[in-house]
């Protein structure tokens, strides 16, 4: 037996023996009996507390999300508020719609109360973004949110953000994971009685005015609450949330704004961790979409729109009016498309601050470099990660530099406004619909209006793509694949020259033409990029929560088909590289 096996075998016995995990644990581990196979993928490791916290399939085993592993990942996170003398503040903590998802937000409470830490508690389930500003708004030192975001039914994950409304980063991210991984023995994280709980004032359920106060900041950020009135008959609006979290604070939020023509899909309202009418409940699948396109089509609606079961990523559809079809727009085009309609509006009505910035990602659309450029504002580019988008608003806050107008990353994510420090698609469907309803006025559908974009700034197009690697054999593989690209950076990848090789695992950037060395200016990350000609780019990087290697990469065309046939070559050219 290999060592891995042995190990995993002795882990699933103790399991069995120990007083310290209930009988219905022990009997799913049980009925495993004689499935090597699954005994070793359940007991061959912890379920690691990365960067973002927890993600993982749900089940019994050190190395599946259960009661046990949120336990201890919620042990790691009190220890280290205990050391820094916070816990008087407390921690917020939210849920979304996936199984085990309400059971592990309490858990997660009750361990909390335990360490003398009070726990302020959503009463159901709500958004993602919802939670960062809960946080702030409660005053708490950290939040914890239950979801596994995007991923297939069977995953749940757990998320910690800190003070400033954003996931945690660098350095905290390190010490909490060195506080949870110094737990070895899951009998020694805290539990206790929710009754008991709840009468010494630890634990505290969040109740509507919060939903109340969210909505107010969110009606703060329009710009023309005239103009959604005056179109508020001619757009319509098809919305499903995929069974998650983002029906009502989207419904609510469209209504009280004066969409008057909002069609949600019937089979898809109601939240179910089970997912039922999708394989996969991501909006940048547009097989999720299949039931909203059906639903736009019976009612000619102009946009249809889907949020990700924990409501912080949008996916659109517009209808084209020449052809009477439904297109799709990747998450930097619908970027672009909040991009220039803020920037543009807050320039004509004299609201554009002198320090504005908007801030984007490494891997994001390079055409908001160009839209910036154009209103005289700042783009600031962070590593892979809304929490570095978050984190910016911070530094923003302290040095006084700059004024947040904008973030968003290719990953169908964007934040209006600061009320969040994450990704927030509720406010991210307010702000589409708003500039959907401006540009209506204008006889523009948002098809038309990303045409007039790709005119006025170039046709650039992006592309991602994944390598999956499973097992402990495959995150080997990856490691030996980044080790490669780095040790033997290509000077020309497909027909394009490498101007620049930004290695931010070393934290360098080498410039392509003079050979010089640069730091990157940016926290050192497993991530290999490269600046081609062209206003082309492709970067590789390990995937955060997923077995997988992603590969990005971007091209400006002279026209939409001369951008289609040079983002293909590239993308061949790059999967190449990473397959050779």
């Amino acid at each position: 037996m290999a060592e891995t096996e042995k190990k995993a075998a002795e882990s699933y016995r103790l399991w069995l023996e120990s007083p310290v995990f209930d009988e219905e644990t022990k009997a799913e581990l049980r009925a495993l009996d004689g499935n090597e196979t699954e005994i070793t993928d359940r007991f061959c490791r912890d379920l690691e507390f990365g960067t973002g916290g927890l993600r993982g399939v749900l089940g019994a085993g050190t190395n599946r999300m259960n009661l046990y592993t949120v336990r201890k990942a919620t042990q790691g996170l009190a220890n280290y508020i205990r050391k820094n003398q916070e816990e008087k503040r407390g921690v917020a903590i939210a849920f979304d719609s996936r199984k085990m998802s309400p059971e592990f937000a309490r858990e997660a409470a009750l361990c909390l109360a335990a360490n003398g830490i009070r726990a302020y508690i959503f009463e159901s389930l709500r958004p993602t973004p919802m939670l960062s500003f809960a946080l702030r708004h409660l005053g708490c030192i950290a939040g914890i949110v239950v979801t596994a975001s995007h991923n297939p039914p069977e995953y749940n994950g757990y998320k910690v953000y800190w003070e400033d409304g954003a996931q945690i980063t660098a350095p905290r991210d390190k010490e909490i994971m060195g506080e949870v991984n110094a737990i070895t023995d899951f009998g020694k994280p805290c539990t206790m009685d929710q009754e008991e709980a709840g009468r010494l004032g630890l634990y505290q359920v969040i109740g509507p005015e919060i939903d109340d106060c969210y909505m107010e900041e969110l009606k703060k950020l329009v710009i023309h609450p005239e103009m959604i009135r005056e179109q508020e008959k001619n757009l319509k609006i098809v919305y499903t949330p995929l069974h998650g979290t983002g029906n009502l604070p989207v419904r609510r939020v469209l209504r009280e704004l004066g969409f008057g023509q909002v069609y949600v899909v019937p089979e898809q309202e109601l939240p179910d961790g089970d997912f039922p009418t999708v394989s996969y409940p991501n909006p940048e699948d547009k097989n999720a979409f299949a039931l909203a396109l059906e639903l736009a089509a019976r009612v000619e609606a102009d946009v249809v729109l889907a949020t990700d079961p924990d409501a912080d990523r949008l996916g659109i559809y517009a209808r084209n009016q020449e052809t009477g079809e439904y297109e799709s727009f990747t998450g930097n085009m619908s970027g672009m498309i909040i991009l220039e309609y803020i920037l543009s509006q807050k320039q004509a009505l004299g609201l554009m601050p002198e320090n504005g910035a908007v801030v984007t990602t490494i891997v994001s659309g390079k055409m908001s470099r160009e839209i910036a450029k154009a209103y005289g504002v700042e783009r600031i580019e962070t590593l892979t990660g809304f929490k570095y988008i978050g984190e910016q608003i911070k530094f923003f806050e302290q040095d006084g530099r700059h004024e947040f107008l904008f973030g968003y990353e290719e990953s169908y994510g964007c934040l209006v406004g600061t009320h969040a420090r994450d990704k927030d698609a509720v406010a991210a469907v307010m702000a589409l619909c708003e500039a959907a309803a401006y540009y209506r006025s204008l006889g523009l559908t948002l098809c038309q209006q990303m045409e007039r974009l790709y005119e006025k700034y170039g046709y650039f197009q992006e592309g991602l793509c994944t390598i999956t690697m499973k097992g402990q054999e495959g995150v080997q593989k990856i490691q030996e694949l980044m080790e490669k690209i780095r040790r033997e950076a290509p000077s020309k990848i497909g027909e394009y020259r490498v101007a620049g090789f930004r290695d931010y695992g070393k934290g360098v950037i080498l410039d392509g033409s003079t050979g010089r060395e640069r730091p990157s200016g940016l926290p050192k990350s497993d991530v290999l990029y490269f600046d081609l000609e062209g206003d082309a780019w492709c970067c590789v990087r390990p995937s955060g929560t997923e077995p997988k290697v992603k590969l990005y990469m971007g091209v400006k065309g002279e026209s939409r088909e001369d951008a289609k046939g040079k983002l293909e070559r590239l993308t061949e050219a790059v999967r190449k590289l990473a397959e050779e």
